[in-house]
């Protein structure tokens, strides 16, 4: 992710640097969609322009913050994290049963795992829970 981050900011630099007349025009089209009218939305963008360029594009059109950064760190502790919970519910599953029941128990534990993890996902996103289930499932 910070990659693409990283790439997306030298991509808007460049832009920036070669073509800043269609930047600014781009600028003010956003802010124009927003409701501004094109005489306010033109003031607006020529004026955050003035302050900081880079800051107002990529505010403006990438919803992007240079000093807030994917950090790699965090990222790789949330996905150890992620898969140790993850794995936690199928692992008892296949541990605690009688041998007899293990595959069905565990092939049941983890639908309804799945099933839990499209929930979460769906009410972060604040998405529709059914579908995002039945897609994970």
């Amino acid at each position: 992710q910070r990659d693409s981050q990283t790439a997306l900011l030298a991509q808007e630099e460049r832009e920036l640097a070669e073509t800043p007349e269609q930047e600014l025009a781009e600028l003010t089209a956003l802010y124009e969609a927003n409701g501004l009218s094109p005489a306010t939305a033109r003031t607006v963008a020529t004026e955050l322009t003035a302050h900081d360029v880079l800051a107002a594009h990529l505010d403006a059109e990438l919803q992007l913050d240079p000093d807030d950064l994917a950090d790699p760190i965090q990222a790789a502790a949330a996905s150890a994290g992620s898969f140790t919970l993850g794995a936690l519910l199928p692992l008892l599953a296949i541990l605690l049963p009688p041998a007899t029941w293990r595959v069905s128990v565990t092939f049941t534990a983890v639908l309804i795992t799945l099933g839990i993890a499209g929930a979460l996902s769906a009410r972060i996103g604040g998405s529709s829970a059914r579908r995002a289930m039945a897609r994970v499932v």
